[in-house]
């Protein structure tokens, strides 16, 4: 996110990996996923744009450092999608050089019309990651839903991934995305949530809560347009009672606090970015009196 450097209070040694202490001497927040109470970290990784690069010397050594990166500081759920361009492909070849960590917790989606051809996207995918299947496949912005919630949940029935779900972005669609919370037996929906697209919270975000359904928070940072509303702005004096020592965890924060999200999944191409990403899951988050003051805060910038 190229548009976040120099936005970030980056004083008294924050930058850089040294931004945070080492894993282990964190206490980072879970969530359990209510469908079958599996915990997952607060902070994910997206991949839309950032993963999806050519073979330039230097661009996928740059990517694989940013992985590496996430699983060091206790990252787990990684979410990509067909729709990426070469992110798919990117992310297996950094995931291979790794190892392949056993913490991961693979998410991608279907993004074309039709059972047949949904099926064989959804197995080029698993080609591309090198899993031997997703925890969790999401239907793209509801594209042929109905058709693709069969394929998932006879996937599902036969191991062949662990949860499904749907997703939005943008803030589209939220009528039609309402009805399928109601009706639909989902393990996850991913819609978009951060302190300036506050939509989901009327009704969807309780909605959720109250159906068992886990909650990933995509566009976090507004695809960097938060960033430009703090250009030259320091945190306010009371940011550190929030648990936040630059704006990327001021965001974070706010969004992975509301009780019914289970986690966001912020991109970035930066290993520095990733650390203060990941410092937004420590404990413990703000309380809704905090939130409240964040949101007075944002609401003022």
């Amino acid at each position: 996110m190229t548009s976040r450097r120099g936005f970030l209070r980056l004083g008294g040694g924050l930058l850089g990996l040294a931004a945070l202490p080492p894993a282990r001497a964190m206490v980072r927040v879970e969530k359990a996923i209510p469908s079958s109470g599996e915990t997952l970290p607060v902070i994910g990784m997206g991949s839309w744009i950032t993963f999806d690069v050519g073979n330039l010397p230097g661009e996928r050594a740059q990517r694989l450092r940013v992985l590496e990166a996430f699983f060091a500081h206790g990252g787990r759920l990684i979410d990509s999608s067909p729709m990426y361009g070469r992110a798919e492909e990117v992310l297996g070849e950094g995931l291979a050089r790794l190892g392949r960590p056993p913490q991961l917790f693979a998410a991608s989606k279907v993004w074309t019309p039709g059972r047949w051809l949904g099926a064989q996207q959804m197995e080029a995918s698993q080609r591309l990651w090198g899993v031997a299947r997703f925890d969790l496949m999401q239907v793209h912005n509801l594209l042929d839903w109905k058709v693709h919630l069969e394929t998932l949940q006879e996937w599902k029935a036969a191991g062949r991934i662990r949860y499904l779900g749907v997703t939005t972005s943008h803030g589209r669609r939220h009528a039609e995305l309402e009805q399928i919370l109601r009706t639909q037996p989902l393990d996850f929906v991913q819609l978009t949530y951060n302190l300036a697209d506050r939509a989901a919270e009327q009704r969807l975000l309780p909605l959720a809560r109250e159906r068992g359904i886990a909650v990933i928070a995509n566009r976090p940072f507004r695809g960097g347009d938060l960033f430009h509303r703090v250009r030259g702005k320091p945190l306010p004096a009371w940011a550190g009672e929030a648990g936040c020592s630059n704006w990327a965890q001021f965001f974070l924060r706010f969004v992975v606090s509301h009780p019914a999200v289970t986690c966001a999944i912020p991109a970035t191409t930066q290993v520095t970015h990733m650390a203060e990403n990941m410092g937004a899951a420590l404990a413990p988050l703000p309380e809704a009196s905090l939130r409240e003051r964040m949101l007075r805060q944002s609401q003022s910038l």
